[in-house]
C-alpha cells in the first residue's frame, strides 16, 4: 500500500487508503492557565486528517457526531478511557465536550474510519478507533522527556529559542515540528506530522515534514512556563 500523500492511484480504496486528508497531525497541548494534565507531561489535543496542500476538512459526518464518547469507550474500551481520564484533558474541565468535538470534527473526516469500511459494522466502533489511535501515538512522543533531555525544562525565569526546541524535537521525531505559542511567547502546543501507509487504525504512521501553517513561536524570548505556578489554577 502506497504512502498517503504519494500516490493517486490508491485514491479509488480509501478504506485502505487514507484521502483526502492523508497528512495526519497528532497535537498536543502544554496548558498551564489552567493547568491541567501531570506535570512532567504534554497532553493529547486530537488526531486531525489534514489534506496534503495544508488545507483541511472539518465535521464530515454530522449523523455521527457523537455526545457519548465516555460511555462508548467505558463499553468498549475501557483502558483507552482511564488513558484519556489523564492524558486528554479540556482546560475548561468539561473533557467529554473537548472528545466529542475532536472525534466530530476531525475524526468523522478520516477516510478509512467511515462506516462502509467496516465489514461487520457496529455503531460508533469507528469512534473507538480514532481514540486508541490517537492515545497509542501520543504514547510515542514523550514531548516532556525529549525537551528536557536537551535541557530544556519549565521554568518561571529562563527563555528558549525556536532553533533549541526544534532542534530537540527534530531529533527524536526525524521531522520538524510545528511550535505554536500564546501571544505572550508562551509556549502551548506542538503539531506532529504523518503520512500514513494503509489505514488508521492498523497502519504505520510515517514521519514528514510539516505542511500547512508555521510555527507561531518567535525566535528567542520562549517562556516553558511550569503547569503548577503560586496563582495559577490547578488541576
Amino acid at each position: 500500500m502506497p504512502l498517503s500523500c504519494h500516490n493517486t492511484t490508491a485514491v479509488s480504496d480509501t478504506c485502505h487508503f487514507v484521502y483526502p486528508g492523508g497528512q495526519l497531525l497528532l497535537t498536543q497541548f502544554w496548558d498551564t492557565n489552567p493547568s491541567t494534565g501531570p506535570n512532567n507531561s504534554w497532553t493529547v489535543h486530537g488526531l486531525w486528517p489534514d489534506n496534503c496542500d495544508g488545507s483541511y476538512e472539518q465535521n464530515c459526518d454530522t449523523s455521527r457526531a457523537y455526545t457519548n464518547i465516555t460511555a462508548i469507550l467505558q463499553e468498549s474500551d475501557p483502558s483507552t478511557l482511564d488513558f484519556m481520564k489523564i492524558y486528554w484533558k479540556d482546560y475548561q474541565g468539561n473533557d467529554e465536550s473537548f472528545w466529542e468535538h475532536e472525534f466530530g470534527k476531525h475524526g468523522t473526516c478520516i477516510s478509512t474510519l467511515e462506516p462502509r469500511c467496516y465489514p461487520n459494522y457496529e455503531p460508533t466502533e469507528e469512534a473507538v478507533d480514532f481514540f486508541r489511535r490517537a492515545t497509542t501515538l501520543f504514547q510515542t512522543l514523550p514531548s516532556y522527556d525529549w525537551l528536557a533531555a536537551a535541557g530544556i525544562l519549565p521554568s518561571i525565569t529562563m527563555t528558549y529559542t525556536l532553533a533549541e526546541i526544534q532542534d530537540a524535537l527534530t531529533a527524536h521525531h526525524g521531522q520538524n515540528v510545528v511550535i505554536n505559542c500564546a501571544k505572550n511567547g508562551e509556549l502551548n502546543e506542538l503539531w506532529y506530522h504523518y503520512n500514513v501507509r494503509g489505514s488508521v487504525q492498523s497502519g504505520t504512521f510515517v514521519p514528514v515534514e510539516p505542511v500547512g501553517a508555521p510555527s507561531t513561536c518567535p525566535k528567542t524570548g520562549i517562556k516553558y512556563l511550569p503547569k503548577f505556578q503560586p496563582g495559577r489554577g490547578k488541576q
